[in-house]
């Protein structure tokens, strides 16, 4: 209001000035001259504060601009770091706490955080798979070999869990992945082999387990495995071999004594196998295939009695007597079974 009224007031000034002269005493003049006096200094104040102002509103943007959108950003990267580490902490906690399904849950929350953690999809597969969801636990195995192509333990655990999901054609895809990066590893030609069993190609897993065996002789569960397929396949001599050799390096094993007494069985050595049957029950005393196997031997020996006491003992462990199982795999893929009662391992 003060600038409009400016302009007019400095022509009134001016033209009072032009016209005849008037005494400054009278109630015009000194009104025009307290207005001409009065008025630029007041619009002088009002023009100074109002650049101060628009100066602070500048600097504060400048500030806000430089450092304020920064710093907000910054807090906000820090406040979620702190929020991930803390969240990734609990459900490492509660995995190591068994409390699987608490665990994911955190870790779930955390790679919402930050994706790009590997550690923490390491632990969530961990997590699913003690779960019993292979799947979920197969895909973050799967983000993690897709961040670290050169990592074979991690296409090794992809393995392990497409075995588990009886999944035998990724087990082959990953297994071949594995070989072009590394053609020494034992470990890929085994799980190979077992996926070419899961296959039903006995061939090719024996051709495996005897490329793993010759890279490294002490691969006693290769040697067990073959043994395992090269009895289902009726090749006795070849899997009294490895029998052999597992029973003169680890004789207290019970997988190795129950494979030497599956040969011994098949080759018509029935006394020497219903020993070594009694052998594995002195390892383990629950052993429900050893039992079940030993009374079909001791029927055909004629000894009636000790059969019938073995299926008794069968019965009492909560087994039916059944043909045996086919091998150590099926065994444990039977344990599996009997583990998981809403099948998220099988769903026969």
């Amino acid at each position: 209001m003060l600038i409009r009224l400016l302009p007019a007031c400095l022509c009134l000034c001016f033209s009072s000035r032009n016209q005849k002269k008037e005494n400054i005493s009278s109630p015009k003049g000194a009104f025009f001259g307290i207005l001409f006096v009065f008025l630029p200094c007041r619009l002088i104040r009002f023009q100074q504060q109002t650049i101060q102002n628009l100066k602070n509103q500048l600097d504060m943007n400048i500030l806000k601009k430089l450092f304020g959108g920064q710093k907000t950003t910054e807090e906000v990267r820090e406040t979620k770091e702190k929020d991930f580490d803390k969240v990734k902490y609990d459900g490492v906690r509660a995995l190591r706490m068994h409390q699987f399904d608490l665990a994911a849950k955190f870790l779930e929350q955390a790679l919402q955080l930050n994706a790009e953690d590997l550690e923490c999809r390491d632990y969530l597969s961990q997590a699913y798979i003690s779960m019993g969801d292979l799947q979920k636990a197969y895909a973050q195995l799967q983000k993690i070999s897709e961040a670290q192509t050169d990592n074979i333990a991690v296409l090794l655990r992809m393995a392990d869990v497409a075995y588990m999901m009886e999944d035998y054609i990724a087990m082959t895809d990953v297994c071949d992945k594995a070989l072009q990066l590394d053609a020494e590893n034992v470990e890929t030609y085994f799980f190979y082999a077992r996926a070419c069993r899961g296959l039903g190609d006995a061939p090719r897993a024996v051709s495996m387990l005897t490329e793993a065996i010759g890279k490294r002789d002490d691969f006693y569960a290769a040697r067990l495995l073959r043994g395992s397929i090269l009895l289902d396949q009726a090749q006795l001599s070849e899997a009294e071999l490895d029998a052999t050799f597992l029973y003169e390096h680890i004789p207290g094993n019970e997988d190795v004594l129950l494979l030497k007494a599956r040969v011994e069985k098949a080759q018509g050595k029935l006394k020497e196998a219903e020993q070594t049957y009694g052998k594995v029950m002195d390892v383990n005393p629950f052993s429900i295939d050893a039992y079940r196997e030993r009374s079909i031997v001791r029927t055909i020996l004629g000894d009636s009695a000790g059969a019938a006491e073995d299926e008794a003992a069968v019965k009492e462990m909560g087994a039916k007597v059944l043909e045996p199982s086919e091998g150590i795999e099926q065994k444990i893929k039977e344990k599996m079974r009997q583990m998981d009662p809403y099948k998220v391992f099988h769903n026969e």
